[in-house]
């Protein structure tokens, strides 16, 4: 084998290390916990930003349009009325132009503590769950919890497979691209 043949394999072993060591990273910062046997699932997080900022970033559409899905999709906020009995609608489309809508009504808004909703995917109607996001203050920090709690356990499985786990870390290094100061 030549040394140029050589230097290129090892090029690209540096460069697979690199991209693994990053994932590794990525998915230590965000916690998905899905404990088996229950119908809920759980993100936490730990933001270098004030609660307020978090927050705003989850009621101001034109925040909500430059996180909310993994960057292989486009997001278009076409409602979002954050008050109790306000409803949201969002549109995530993909490069091949396949749409993914998704809706839901707040229950309750306590800013910058707590939003409580209502998430149904528009694919599969009638699995509606219950969204609880928690802004925890840490002095200048923000531990932000999303609690879903499905309608049952299937409905918990059938989205932590449809990508739940593995698009999770990346929606949330957006947010945190979004309102950490660099």
């Amino acid at each position: 084998m030549s040394n140029s043949t050589k230097n290129g394999w090892n090029e690209s072993f540096d460069k697979l290390a690199k991209v693994l060591e990053e994932e590794k990273t990525r998915r230590a910062k965000t916690r998905v916990i899905a404990e088996p046997k229950k119908q809920e699932a759980s993100v936490i997080r730990i933001f270098d930003a004030p609660r307020e900022e978090v927050f705003r970033a989850f009621t101001d559409p034109r925040l909500m349009s430059r996180w909310w899905a993994p960057r292989r999709l486009t997001i278009t906020v076409e409602t979002l009325d954050v008050k109790p009995g306000g409803s949201w609608r969002i549109l995530n489309r993909d490069g091949d132009g396949n749409e993914y809508w998704f809706h839901g009504v707040y229950h309750e808004v306590t800013a910058p503590e707590r939003l409580v909703y209502t998430f149904e995917f528009e694919g599969m109607p009638g699995h509606v769950l219950l969204g609880i996001v928690t802004f925890e203050d840490l002095d200048g920090k923000t531990r932000l919890t999303e609690k879903s709690v499905f309608e049952s356990v299937e409905d918990r499985d059938g989205m932590m497979i449809s990508g739940m786990e593995e698009g999770s870390p990346e929606v949330m290094d957006r947010l945190a691209e979004l309102v950490e100061k660099k």
